[in-house]
């Protein structure tokens, strides 16, 4: 069983690093200081939403139908794997792009009124 590498210190909280790296076939080593890449950092709940999110293409409705969750909650669980990721993301649109789709979901308007109301936003 594959041990999950472990980012962060259980003692201190502080970042890990990796400092060797071990080759499964000949068992050959090379030591050093390597940087975690910055998926690694995320749970395994985080990754299968990331999968399920690149096999889709990106299409953000796919993945809601897949993982049986509302759009809404699909568009936030993507905003916050950006947030632990470190990237910038705008709350005040997302948050408004959210109702949207909820009014879309509840078919209040439609789809084509929503992409011209999120475009607008984006401005």
């Amino acid at each position: 069983m594959m041990k999950r590498l472990i980012t962060k210190c259980p003692v201190c909280g502080g970042d890990m690093r990796v400092t060797a790296l071990v080759c499964k076939s000949c068992g050959s080593e090379l030591r050093g200081n390597f940087e975690i890449c910055e998926f690694c950092s995320l749970d395994h709940e985080d990754l299968v939403f990331l999968r399920i999110f690149l096999k889709s293409r990106g299409n953000i409705s796919e993945v809601a139908k897949k993982l049986r969750i509302s759009h809404p909650t699909a568009r936030v669980r993507l905003m916050d794997i950006l947030e632990k990721l470190g990237y910038e993301v705008e709350p005040e649109q997302e948050e408004d792009i959210n109702k949207i789709l909820e009014k879309v979901e509840k078919g209040e308007i439609t789809a084509e009124e929503a992409a011209n109301l999120i475009k607008k936003i984006r401005r």
